[in-house]
C-alpha cells in the first residue's frame, strides 16, 4: 500500500491551484471560483452516490477518488485546511455519532 495521503493531495491541490488555467484543471478550477467549484464537488457526489447503489465497486473508487480531489479544491479556495477537518473529526470521534448530534443546537 502507499504511503499517500490526503495531505499530500492537499498540498499538490495548493501547488497547482497557482499554475496558469490554461495548464492545470485545479488552476481552473480556482479562478473559477468557489460556486463553480462547489457545482463540481456537487456532481460528484451524485456521481459517487450512484456508483454506490450501483454496487459497481471500480466506479465507487474512481468516483470517491474524484469526489476527495474536488472537495480538497473547495477547501482550498476557502482557505480552510485539511488540518481543520480533520481537528473537527477528532473533536467528533470523542464520542459516538448520537451522541454528538444529540448535543447540537435545535434548529
Amino acid at each position: 500500500m502507499s504511503d499517500f495521503s490526503l495531505s499530500d493531495l492537499e498540498r499538490i491541490v495548493a501547488e497547482r491551484a497557482s499554475a496558469p488555467p490554461d495548464q492545470s484543471w485545479t488552476a481552473k478550477l480556482v479562478a473559477a471560483g468557489q460556486p463553480r467549484a462547489a457545482k463540481k464537488l456537487g456532481e460528484e457526489a451524485v456521481e459517487t452516490v450512484i456508483a454506490a447503489i450501483s454496487n459497481d465497486r471500480k466506479n465507487l473508487t474512481d468516483e470517491a477518488a474524484d469526489l476527495l480531489y474536488h472537495l480538497l479544491v473547495v477547501l482550498k479556495i476557502a482557505d480552510i485546511p485539511l488540518a481543520d477537518v480533520h481537528a473537527e473529526l477528532e473533536r467528533r470521534t470523542a464520542q459516538s455519532g448520537l451522541q454528538e448530534k444529540e448535543s447540537r443546537p435545535a434548529k
